[in-house]
């Protein structure tokens, strides 16, 4: 499946990303009563509410109306709601969309610029109301609770102290092969909730790495990312013919990223929720790491923007799920290019605003997640900003390698691939071909 994009001029020509949009035409009038509190509600009030992850709450017409500038610098410039990737480029059908569309951010610049007028109460959005607890937040499209839930060991943090990786292992106690449907990760008590930064959990099993697979499949196995939690991304609900396999006798292998906040936490801790399929799926998804250099190699000069890149060659016809960048305090863009056997170029997505400390699955709505055939190459393009220009930098005097901490650097990004046999590949484009 192919998709024009003027991509790469703009690409070629990118310094830093260009964030701002043009001035809002909008010229009726435009309230919070009237419009503004229920985008709010959609888009935005689950964070900014007391007791959660925002700096402040934007629940009522006067909590809004007293951040309305800042408000209006970060629709502007796409900063939130979090939502980074280019809305010219690439694909643009995603079936996690959290962004604003263009009325949306339109009504909202157009709101602050007319003095943020409340307008008829009586016409407002009834209060939404949330749940504070620390719940399964898929629980809800799921139909039930998990199926199987896998605790890490709790780490005790000292109220000061240096950040820790906390990398235990963890039976997942299952006896037989099951097929996973969704997973989601959560903190597993408030306290943990305020020092734990992100937490990984890998894989561990025992197996040849064909089950499920195409015939001609070669993909390296071994610990395997199986999901992640960060701000941005608990979980992830997996398309109706695909999922993941874990195996009788498997393990968890964590990795729990805990910063001290000034309070001895006893049991920082994690814990794991996997949702099975009832029947085996027709198709095995890999959560795959495409770096954007090699490994460990990252070499950023001090006030220098700096641009890297890397391959990975695709050994089957593949779908390609989602896009999620990876950087840390100096990333500022990145980009995921497809080159197909025949020589032509497409660009799938492309983040010109990340943001470090939100972590964004770019999930593509199935209809339009590339179906790509055997030997396409994947590049994946980031870009780091060391200068002071970057508000974000801690030291532009500093030389800037590969590391697990912040002020270090990263730079890769995590990818489903769902393994198509040549035939199911060749039927898949004939299907979209045909319903053009």
């Amino acid at each position: 499946m192919r998709r024009t994009t003027k991509t790469y001029l703009a690409l070629a020509a990118l310094v830093m990303p260009v964030l701002v949009f043009a001035q809002s035409e909008v010229e009726r009038e435009v309230t919070w009563s009237g419009e503004v509190a229920a985008i709010f509600q959609e888009k935005c009030q689950e964070c900014h509410r007391p007791n959660s992850i925002a700096p402040m709450s934007l629940l009522t017409y006067e909590e809004a109306k007293l951040f309305a500038p800042v408000i209006r610098f970060r629709v502007e410039n796409r900063v939130m709601p979090p939502w980074h990737v280019n809305p010219q480029v690439g694909i643009q059908d995603f079936a996690n969309d959290r962004g604003l569309s263009d009325k949306e951010r339109a009504a909202i610049l157009a709101w602050v610029d007319q003095g943020a007028p409340e307008g008829d109460a009586s016409e407002a959005p009834v209060p939404l109301d949330f749940n504070d607890a620390l719940v399964w937040r898929l629980e809800d499209q799921m139909g039930s609770a998990p199926d199987l839930v896998v605790a890490s060991e709790p780490f005790d943090l000292d109220a000061v102290t240096q950040d820790k990786w906390f990398r235990p292992s963890t039976p997942t106690g299952l006896t037989e092969e099951r097929w996973v449907k969704a997973i989601e990760i959560r903190p597993k008590n408030d306290a943990s909730r305020r020092v734990v930064h992100h937490s990984l959990a890998f894989l561990v099993q025992q197996e040849d790495g064909k089950r499920g697979l195409p015939g001609d499949v070669d993909v390296p196995f071994g610990p395997s990312l199986f999901m992640e939690w960060a701000v941005g991304k608990a979980g992830q609900i997996f398309r109706p013919d695909t999922g993941k396999l874990m195996m009788p006798g498997s393990q968890i292998m964590w990795e729990m990223h805990l910063h001290a906040n000034g309070e001895r936490v006893p049991n920082a801790q994690v814990e794991l929720g996997v949702w099975f399929h009832d029947e085996p799926p027709e198709h095995r998804t890999i959560l795959s790491m495409f770096d954007a250099q090699g490994p460990h190699s990252l070499d950023i000069p001090p006030h220098e923007i700096a641009v890297t890149r890397g391959t990975f060659v695709l050994s089957a016809p593949a779908r390609i799920e989602n896009f999620q960048p990876h950087m840390h305090m100096r990333g500022k863009a990145m980009s995921m290019e497809a080159i197909y056997p025949n020589g032509e170029r497409e660009m799938l997505s492309f983040v010109d605003n990340f943001q470090w400390n939100w972590q964004i699955n770019y999930v593509y709505e199935e209809d339009a997640a590339p179906i790509v055939p055997k030997g396409t190459m994947i590049i994946t393009t980031a870009w780091h900003d060391n200068t002071a220009d970057n508000p974000y930098n801690p030291d532009p005097n500093q030389w800037v390698g590969w590391g697990d901490r912040t002020v270090d650097e990263m730079a890769h990004n995590w990818v489903d691939v769902t393994y198509l046999g040549q035939e199911e590949y060749e039927r898949l484009i004939a299907e979209r071909s045909a319903g053009r």
